[in-house]
C-alpha cells in the first residue's frame, strides 16, 4: 500500500487532472502563438504580390479570432494555476500553523521568527505567477527552431547557437545567484529573529538602559540584510538586462541574415519575418525564467523548509475521547530534559493530588518549578515515568480538550 505523503507535496495530491488541464491549455496557447508567424507569411508572400484587399481583411479576421481565442486559453490557464496554489495553501494553512505552534515549544525555536506560513506563501506565489509557465513552453522552444531550420538551415543554426547561449546564460544565473540569495535569505532571518527577542525583551532593555546598544546592534543585522539583499539583486538583474539584450540582438541578427538570403534569392521576405517572430517566441520562456528566478529560488527554499517542518512535526492522530476527569493527578518518578538540552531539571519526581487538595512548589530561580507546570500541562513530556490524569496518560487527552481542564499561565505573559 503506497503511503500517504506527509510533506508539503499531501497539498497537491488529486490536483494532477488540473495539472494536466493546464498542460493541454498551454499545448493550444504554443500552437496559437504561431498565428503571428502564419500571418506575416500570408501577408508577404500573398497579399502583397496579389494586392487583394479582400484577402487581406478575411486574414485579418481570422487571425483577430485566433488571437482572441489564445487570450482566453492565456487566461484560462492562469486562473486555474492560481487555484491550484490556492487549493494546496488551503488544504496546507491548518497544519503548518499547527506544527509551527508546536515547535514554538522548543527553546531554540523562540528567538527565530516562524516562516512557515511565509513559506508556504511563498509556493502559492510561484504557483500563481507566469514563471510557472515557463515549464509548459520551454519544450515548444524545439519545435520552432525546428520550423525556422524549414525556411533555412542558416536560420536554423543561428537560432540554435542564439538559443544554446541563452540556456547557459540561464545555468550560470541559477549557479551564480545562488549563494548570494542564501546569504541575504540568512542575514534576514538573523535581523528578524533578534528583532523578535528585543521585542519579547522590551522591558529588560529598557531597564537595564540597552536601548541604544540594542538598537546598533539590530541596525548593523539590518543593514548586512540589506547590502546582501542588493547583492543578489544585482547579480539577478546582471542576467536578466544580458540576456534580453541578448535576445534583442539575435531577433535583430536573424532579420539581418535572413535580408541577405532574401537578396539571394534563397527565401522569401515572409519567411525573414516569420523567423525573427518565431524566434522570438522560442526565447521567450528562457527569458521569463531568468526574470523570475528570484520567486522561484524563494518558492524551492520555501518547499524544502516545508518538507522539513511538517516531517518533523507530522500531526498527532485524534485520541479517543474521553470522560471528564475528576481530577486526581499521579505523578510517578518523571526525569524531565528540556527540549534540546542535555542537562535533567527534574528528576524522579513523584506526588499524588487527590480533587479537593492543593499542592505549592516553592524554590528559586530555575529549580524547575515552569518546567513542572509546562509537564502537568502536556506542552513537554517527561523522558521517563508518567504523569496521569484520572488514569490516564496526558497524551490520550486532545490538547484542546486537556487545555479546558488544566492551564499554565508562564511568567512572560
Amino acid at each position: 500500500m503506497k503511503r500517504a505523503p506527509t510533506g508539503p507535496e499531501a497539498g497537491f495530491v488529486g490536483l494532477s487532472g488540473l495539472f494536466w488541464t493546464v498542460a493541454i491549455f498551454s499545448v493550444f496557447v504554443n500552437l496559437l502563438m504561431l498565428t503571428g508567424s502564419i500571418y506575416m507569411l500570408q501577408i508577404y508572400d500573398r497579399v502583397l504580390p496579389s494586392r487583394s484587399e479582400e484577402t487581406l481583411l478575411a486574414l485579418t479576421l481570422l487571425i483577430a479570432a485566433l488571437f482572441a481565442l489564445m487570450g482566453v486559453l492565456d487566461y484560462a490557464r492562469g486562473r486555474i494555476s492560481a487555484r491550484i496554489g490556492a487549493i494546496a495553501q488551503t488544504r496546507l494553512d491548518g497544519r503548518v500553523f499547527r506544527a509551527t505552534l508546536r515547535r514554538s515549544v522548543l527553546s531554540s525555536e523562540r528567538s527565530r521568527p516562524a516562516t512557515g506560513l511565509k513559506d508556504l506563501e511563498s509556493v502559492q506565489r510561484l504557483m500563481a505567477s507566469p514563471v510557472l509557465f515557463a515549464v509548459f513552453d520551454m519544450p515548444w522552444a524545439p519545435i520552432f527552431i525546428a520550423l525556422i531550420y524549414s525556411f533555412h538551415p542558416w536560420l536554423g543554426h543561428l537560432s540554435l547557437i542564439g538559443g544554446a547561449i541563452l540556456v547557459v546564460i540561464t545555468l550560470m544565473n541559477q549557479w551564480l545567484t545562488r549563494k548570494p540569495e542564501a546569504e541575504a535569505n540568512a542575514a534576514m532571518m538573523d535581523g528578524d529573529g533578534f528583532a523578535e527577542t528585543i521585542r519579547q525583551q522590551g522591558d529588560m532593555i529598557q531597564a537595564l538602559g540597552m536601548r541604544r546598544a540594542v538598537q546598533e546592534r539590530w541596525q548593523t543585522l539590518r543593514n548586512r540584510a540589506l547590502a546582501a539583499q542588493l547583492t543578489s539583486t544585482d547579480r539577478v538583474s546582471q542576467f536578466s538586462t544580458l540576456s534580453k539584450t541578448f535576445r534583442f540582438f539575435l531577433q535583430s541578427a536573424v532579420l539581418g541574415l535572413g535580408a541577405y538570403l532574401v537578396l539571394q534569392g534563397e527565401m522569401s521576405a515572409g519567411m525573414m519575418i516569420a523567423a525573427s517572430i518565431l524566434l522570438g517566441r522560442a526565447l521567450a520562456p528562457v527569458e521569463q525564467a531568468i526574470g523570475g528566478w528570484p520567486l522561484v529560488q524563494r518558492a524551492r527554499r520555501g518547499w524544502a523548509q516545508l518538507k522539513i517542518l511538517l516531517e518533523q512535526t507530522p500531526d498527532l492522530a485524534t485520541p479517543t475521547a474521553l470522560p471528564r476527569p475528576r481530577a486526581f493527578v499521579d505523578v510517578k518518578e518523571i526525569t524531565v530534559f528540556p527540549p534540546e538540552q542535555q542537562k535533567a531539571t527534574l528528576r524522579m519526581l513523584s506526588f499524588h493530588v487527590s480533587p479537593g487538595q492543593a499542592l505549592g512548589v516553592i524554590g528559586p530561580s530555575a529549580s524547575g518549578k515552569s518546567t513542572l507546570a509546562r509537564v502537568l500541562t502536556g506542552i513537554w513530556r517527561p523522558a521517563s515515568g508518567s504523569v496521569r490524569l484520572d488514569g490516564a496518560t496526558l497524551d490520550q487527552y486532545e490538547p484542546d480538550i486537556l487545555g479546558s481542564y488544566i492551564g499554565y499561565l508562564p511568567q512572560d505573559v
